[in-house]
Parts: structure tokens; sequence; C-alpha cells
């Protein structure tokens, strides 16, 4: 089964690191390490095969000052999320 995750973040410089699954959930991990990012909206498309289908998709930010996690919804077969 193939999913399709668009995120929308505060700021550039983020990178894709993977994915796992905690239960039934599955979590995208996603960093931000470093000291300066430009501060405009930046899209990341991430598209992953996965064995089953998820209960939820999790986006996982790592960062400096330690991190946030937010969850995706799924519209029209695309889960989306958008950094808090």
């Amino acid at each position: 089964m193939r999913i399709v995750l668009e995120v929308t973040f505060k700021m550039g410089g983020v990178s894709y690191r993977g994915h796992r699954w905690e239960g039934d959930a599955l979590v995208f991990e996603f960093e931000r390490l470093g000291d300066a990012f430009i501060q405009v909206l930046s899209k990341r498309m991430v598209e992953e095969e996965v064995e089953r289908e998820p209960s939820a998709v999790i986006v996982e930010l790592k960062t400096k000052e330690g991190g946030r996690i937010f969850e995706a919804t799924l519209e029209e077969g695309t889960y989306r999320a958008a950094e808090p």
C-alpha cells in the first residue's frame, strides 16, 4: 500500500529521515538541525510503500530545541499536515 504525505513546515532546512511503526500508527521522521533557517513556508512530499494501512499518520520533527509531533489528516488519498 502506498502512503503519500504532504507536510507544510514553517521554515526551510527540513530533511526526511525515514518512517517507523509505533503500534498501528505510521510515524514519518523529519529533522531540522542547525542555527539559522529561512522563515518561509516549505512543503515536502514523501511517498512510502508500507505493508498495511495505518490507524494514524504522525509527523515527528526533531530540532535543536527538542521537536514537535503532529498528526496528518487524510484528504482525497493524500495525508496532509502542517507544522503548528
